[in-house]
């Protein structure tokens, strides 16, 4: 990953149907280590991504089956709140007002260059920074480190992104599937592996801000 450029690696969500602009997009933010899922329409998207794991939503507006803005509209019906951008050349007035009141957070118009997008994408990323779990634990949701007091807390990288994806759904609880798809991807990794790696990280915690609602999820409040 480029240093200076990200603080972190990311797992982003496409969805367009233009192969050319698809790929480029691709390729750029994988050279920097981050995941890019592609779909090339709405529906399929809505039938197969596991919508919470995503740092951020990338969605063209003109896409067969179900277009950007009916796609987006039925994440926030989920109640997924997820920084989206449409990448669209559709920028009239009234598409945007459309845009907005299905919930996206920016528009970027085609053809765009990059760099310009993967700095809208920091911008976006970079609004709320720091989580105050409670009065002694915060969390920086870019750099990805715990701190007790100011004092930084030691974590692997498993831990970290257990951190920031509960923290990314404070309030709510996830389900067990889900964070082991968000942490490992397609590792084969077990609910045990979960479980102890939270036991791990409890360990290190003098606050257990984590809980374990039965037969539903983890859940930082």
């Amino acid at each position: 990953m480029s240093k200076g450029k990200w603080d972190r690696i990311m797992k982003i969500l496409l969805l367009e149907d233009d192969t050319f602009i698809l790929e480029q997009v691709k390729n750029y933010f994988e050279l920097d280590d981050h995941t890019v899922d592609c779909y090339i329409d709405g529906q399929t998207l809505l039938d197969n991504a596991i919508l919470q794991t995503y740092d951020i939503f990338l969605l063209d507006i003109n896409t067969p089956v179900k277009n950007g803005f009916e796609t987006l509209q039925e994440i926030r019906k989920l109640n997924i709140h997820t920084p989206a951008i449409f990448l669209t050349a559709m920028s009239d007035i009234d598409h945007v007002k459309k845009g907005y009141e299905v919930g996206c957070n920016d528009y970027v118009r085609k053809p765009f260059i990059l760099d310009e997008l993967s700095l809208r994408i920091m911008q976006l990323l970079h609004k709320s920074k720091v989580v105050q779990i409670d009065e002694n634990y915060k969390f920086d949701m870019q750099t990805l480190e715990l701190f007790y007091n100011d004092e930084c807390v030691v974590l692997n990288k498993q831990e970290k992104d257990l951190l920031y994806f509960l923290l990314k759904h404070k309030g709510k609880p996830v389900d067990p599937d889900i964070l082991i798809d968000y942490i490992w991807e397609d590792k084969g990794v077990c609910t045990n592996t979960l479980r102890t790696q939270i036991k791990k990280l409890r360990a290190k915690l003098k606050n257990n801000f984590i809980e374990n609602i039965r037969n539903v999820g983890y859940i930082i409040r």
